[in-house]
């Protein structure tokens, strides 16, 4: 293959021009590889995004992983047939290659998540979103109910004095997960294991639920990248989706000048 063309943006030229035999990728889903849409289940995951992937997988010994708050059930039916290390609902599970799901919380008690899920009453064009070890609760299609349902979930915080959990803000949608983790840990496991040990993580995000990987990265010696939003300790933000997925594609070819 032959090198792709330089672009007049900095951030994606790094990005195309990582060194893949040193660095491990990390992507979140939502916001940063694929754009948003009404519902989580109405999203698109072009076939081009795949191929990149999948090759930048194949040149970097496996070293990429996508990091969401969906299931990692959820993060492979998006992306299949492709499957690639993952961590998932915000840290409660992590899975290394083509290894098992490890599960890394306890799920919220059925009662709990019950009353949680009736905030999305008929018409309201609220979407709850069960994970089991937490709750997101939708309102790109209804903006008017945030406060309503910020005060719901505040009040099923309060029900239950004894369950450690966080509220976890994003974008269109308020989220109850359990404390204790978050994508950070999730991230601090997957680097302690090949093939991403002992290689240089680099990280996208695009949204507050990615606060934690960012604050993690000087630990870890990483290098943080984020979509349209700025957060402290940054490397770089890119402008949208379709810059990441860009980016991605050059990467995919100049990576195959490694030897």
């Amino acid at each position: 293959m032959t090198a792709q063309r330089r672009s007049q943006d900095p951030v994606a030229d790094f990005l195309a021009d990582l060194d893949l035999a040193s660095s491990a990728l990390l992507l979140d889903v939502d916001g940063t590889l694929i754009d948003i849409g009404p519902t989580p289940d109405d999203v698109h995951v072009p076939d081009e995004l795949r191929a990149a992937l999948a090759r930048i997988a194949e040149l970097s010994g496996g070293a990429v992983a996508l990091v969401s708050g969906r299931l990692i059930s959820a993060i492979d039916n998006l992306f299949a047939p492709l499957k690639l290390s993952a961590v998932g609902a915000h840290g409660a599970e992590l899975r290394v290659a083509a290894g098992p799901v490890r599960v890394m919380a306890k799920p919220l008690p059925d009662d709990m998540r019950h009353r949680l899920t009736r905030a999305a009453t008929s018409g309201s064009g609220v979407i709850a979103e069960d994970k089991g070890y937490s709750i997101a609760l939708h309102f790109r299609a209804a903006p008017k109910e945030e406060e309503r349902l910020r005060r719901h979930v505040e009040a099923c915080v309060a029900a239950f004095p004894s369950e450690p959990v966080k509220i976890l803000p994003g974008k269109a949608m308020i989220e109850l997960k359990r404390a204790g983790i978050d994508k950070a840990t999730g991230v601090r496991a997957l680097m302690a294991e090949p093939p991403f040990k002992d290689r240089t993580p680099v990280f996208i995000g695009d949204d507050v639920t990615d606060e934690a990987v960012f604050a993690a990265l000087p630990e870890l010696k990483g290098l943080g990248f984020s979509v349209d939003r700025h957060f402290t300790g940054l490397a770089g933000i890119f402008d949208s989706p379709a810059d990441v997925r860009a980016a991605l594609a050059r990467l995919a070819v100049n990576g195959s000048r490694l030897p």
